[in-house]
C-alpha cells in the first residue's frame, strides 16, 4: 500500500514591510480579503486572512505531502513550529497525520494557535459516511476539533458529503471547509459551489508564477472563496525551473533573499495563501524568513508577466477518476 500510495502521489506530482518599498497588496485571488496580523505567544508576528465565514488563519504554512510518516513527518512539523509556523496542512491519502498530531501535541504550543487543515478522500465522501471519517480523521490527529478540512479531489459523492461537511461546521467539529482541485472545469465547480447551502471557505489549487490561475482567481472571487496554493514553488516536476528563472533570481539579488522566498512573498502579497512543502529543516527555516521585506509594484508587475499558465500537475479528469477511485486510504 505505500509503495502504491508513493507511485500515487508521484504522478500527483504582509506582514512586517520595509518601508522603502511600495507593497502591491491588491488582492486579486478571490475577494477583497483582508491582511491582518497575529501576534503569537512567542512574540513573532503572524500574517493572517480573514475566510468568507469570518474564520482568521494563518496565510503561511507548511505541507506535508509526501512526507512519510513518523519521524521524518513529526521532525518536520516540529522544526517548522519552533520556527513560528503555526498553520500545518496535510490529508488522509498523505498517511502522516498521526505524525502532525503528535508533534503538534508534543510542541507544548497551546492548539487555539495551531491552524490544522487536512482532507478527506473520495472513498469518505457521503450522506452518512463524511462525519464518520471527520470523527476518524479527529482520532487519527489526536485533536477535538480541526482548523479546516478538504475534499481533497472531485470524484466521488462529494455532494452528498458536502451536506454533511456543512453540519461539521456548524457543529463545531471544524472551523471552515474548503476544496481541492475542484478546478477541473467549470461544470465540476459550479455543481458544489452553485448548489451548496454554505459555499466553501477555500480552494486549494497548483498555483505558482508560471501558472497564476487566472481563470479561477476570477471565478474564486464571484463567492469570496479564499485560494491556497500548492506547488507554490513549482514542485517536484518543475525540477526547480521556477527557482532559476533569470527575473526571479534578479529580484532575490536585490533583496538579498533567495528565489524562493521571493516567490513565496509573491504569493502573500497577491492574498494567497501558501504551503510550501519542506522536510529539511533549513529549507522549512528559510521558506518562513519572508515577512522582513516587501515586493514593489514594479517587482509585483514583473512577476506577473511570467505567467504563462503551465502546470506541472496535467493529468486528465478520466484518468483522475479512475487512479484516485482505486486508491482507499487506511485509517
Amino acid at each position: 500500500m505505500r509503495k502504491f500510495l508513493l507511485g500515487l502521489m508521484t504522478i500527483m506530482s504582509v506582514a512586517v514591510m520595509a518601508q522603502k518599498n511600495q507593497t502591491y497588496l491588491t488582492l486579486n485571488n478571490a475577494r477583497a480579503n483582508e491582511s491582518h496580523e497575529s501576534v503569537l505567544s512567542n512574540g513573532r508576528v503572524q500574517p493572517s486572512i480573514v475566510l468568507n465565514n469570518g474564520v482568521k488563519m494563518p496565510q503561511f504554512g507548511l505541507g506535508v505531502y509526501s512526507i512519510p510518516d513518523g519521524d521524518e513527518t513529526y521532525n518536520s512539523v516540529m522544526t517548522a513550529l519552533k520556527c513560528g509556523y503555526r498553520h500545518i496542512d496535510t490529508a488522509h491519502a498523505y498517511q502522516n497525520e498521526r505524525s502532525v498530531g503528535r508533534a503538534v501535541k508534543d510542541s507544548g504550543i497551546d492548539r487555539s494557535e495551531i491552524w490544522i487543515t487536512s482532507k478527506l478522500w473520495p472513498n469518505e465522501y457521503g450522506e452518512g459516511k463524511t462525519l464518520k471519517a471527520i470523527d476518524r480523521m479527529c482520532g487519527r490527529l489526536g485533536v477535538d476539533y480541526i482548523d479546516l478540512v478538504y475534499f481533497h479531489q472531485p470524484v466521488g459523492d462529494f455532494l452528498g458529503g458536502w451536506k454533511e461537511m456543512e453540519k461539521a461546521l456548524e457543529s463545531g467539529k471544524v472551523r471552515a471547509i474548503g476544496i481541492s482541485n475542484f478546478d477541473v472545469n467549470d461544470s465540476i465547480w459550479n455543481s458544489i459551489v452553485e448548489n451548496c447551502r454554505i459555499v466553501p471557505q477555500i480552494v486549494q489549487i497548483e498555483c505558482h508564477p508560471y501558472a497564476q490561475r487566472e481563470y479561477w482567481q476570477k471565478m474564486a472571487a464571484k463567492h469570496n472563496i479564499q485560494i491556497e496554493c500548492w506547488f507554490p514553488l513549482g514542485g517536484r516536476d518543475s525540477k526547480g525551473e521556477l527557482l532559476r528563472d533569470p527575473v526571479i533570481c534578479d529580484i532575490a539579488k536585490a533583496h538579498g533573499k533567495s528565489p524562493a522566498q521571493v516567490i513565496i512573498r509573491w504569493h502573500m502579497q497577491k492574498g494567497f495563501s501558501v504551503i510550501p512543502g519542506a522536510s529539511n529543516p533549513d529549507y522549512i527555516k528559510e521558506n518562513i524568513e519572508t515577512f522582513d521585506f516587501a515586493l514593489s509594484n514594479h517587482e509585483m508587475e514583473r512577476m506577473h508577466q511570467l505567467n504563462k499558465e503551465k502546470r506541472y500537475f496535467n493529468m486528465s479528469y478520466e484518468d483522475q477518476v479512475k487512479w484516485f477511485s482505486q486508491f482507499n486510504p487506511t485509517d
